[in-house]
């Protein structure tokens, strides 16, 4: 394990981190209108974005495709708006325990769903460590009751968690963490405001409250400025089937940080299945030695391609040195 994978471990686990104490903030957001609050939220994380984002953004946003774009789009409809949304409806019939679950199950599809799409098999250890990860959200946050409603939002919820990697995963490389996070959250807002005017009209911004303007602020800076670039910065260093098995975290966070504000408590059960998450995190980014971290030997080259380095090699040898007593200058191949 090299420095960059260590960096990306520790970008990746600060970011769940700070999503998940997010979601203790917004606990104040409760009674402000939803889209709206995305669409400020994910305006003011965009245009916080554009200073670090600068260097090179023409050149970088010129070069993208219609594909490209389409997949920035669907990040923030997906990944983002439609995650949001989807865990709102799901705790109008559910307790918010099932929705949390459902996305604590994110890195073992995602674990499956990478490698079977790059024609490969999963590796045994993410798999393993992505299984650990689940079961300890599981435990961070039990099971709650719920409906059929309730059970297929929270599903449609996991949708958006595995997509906000999934999607975004191509990216990275043409646009950087800074510039993709602009991009996504400029998109997500625009998504968000035309949602809040379609459902609550002109009410869907409001002048919010002292607590609401605080929890508006941490969602937008520290979670979504901070929170995203990190994100996608551990991502292009660890890949995305690692990364994902930090999301673990998130609901671990969550479990921490509610005691703060009285909004929980932090007992047993959380701390064991914080100890199942950090072990499967452990576990499936090979910080144990675990198999599968080795990086895959290159295949073989081909036998024509072996024969003509041969020929290649004893032309060289040939030039460059002396004809032995006996022998022909002019040999052909070894």
């Amino acid at each position: 394990m090299n420095s960059s994978h260590r960096g990306g471990f520790l970008l990746a686990a600060l970011a769940c981190v700070l999503v998940g104490a997010s979601f203790t903030a917004g606990g104040a957001l409760v009674d402000y209108p939803h889209a709206g609050g995305q669409a400020l939220r994910y305006g003011s994380a965009c245009l916080l974005l554009v200073w670090p984002a600068r260097k090179g953004a023409g050149r970088r946003l010129r070069g993208l495709g219609g594909r490209q774009w389409a997949l920035a789009g669907a990040v923030a409809a997906v990944g983002m708006v439609g995650f949001n949304l989807a865990i709102l409806a799901a705790e109008r019939t559910a307790e918010p325990a099932v929705p949390g679950v459902l996305v604590g199950c994110a890195p073992v599809v995602v674990a499956v769903l990478v490698p079977l799409a790059a024609g490969r098999r999963p590796a045994v250890a993410v798999t393993a460590g992505a299984v650990l990860v689940a079961s300890g959200a599981f435990v961070v946050q039990g099971w709650g009751g719920t409906d059929g409603a309730g059970l297929c939002f929270s599903v449609l919820a996991l949708v958006g968690e595995v997509g906000f990697a999934l999607l975004a995963a191509p990216l990275v490389g043409p646009l950087g963490p800074p510039l993709l996070s602009a991009c996504v959250c400029g998109l997500a807002a625009v998504e968000a405001g035309a949602v809040g005017l379609l459902t609550d009209g002109t009410a869907a911004l409001r002048m919010p409250t002292g607590s609401e303007a605080l929890a508006l602020g941490w969602q937008s800076v520290v979670a979504t400025v901070i929170g995203f670039v990190c994100w996608y910065a551990g991502l292009q260093r660890i890949g995305t089937e690692r990364a994902t098995l930090f999301s673990g975290l998130i609901p671990v966070a969550a479990a921490v940080t509610a005691p703060i504000v009285a909004v929980g408590t932090f007992g047993a059960g959380q701390l064991a299945g914080s100890a199942l998450v950090a072990g499967g995190v452990a576990v499936g980014s090979g910080a144990l030695g675990a198999v599968g971290w080795r990086r895959t030997p290159a295949p073989p080259p081909p036998a024509a391609a072996l024969a003509a380095d041969r020929r290649d090699t004893s032309a060289r040898i040939m030039e460059t040195s002396p004809a032995a007593p006996g022998t022909s200058a002019g040999l052909g191949e070894l």
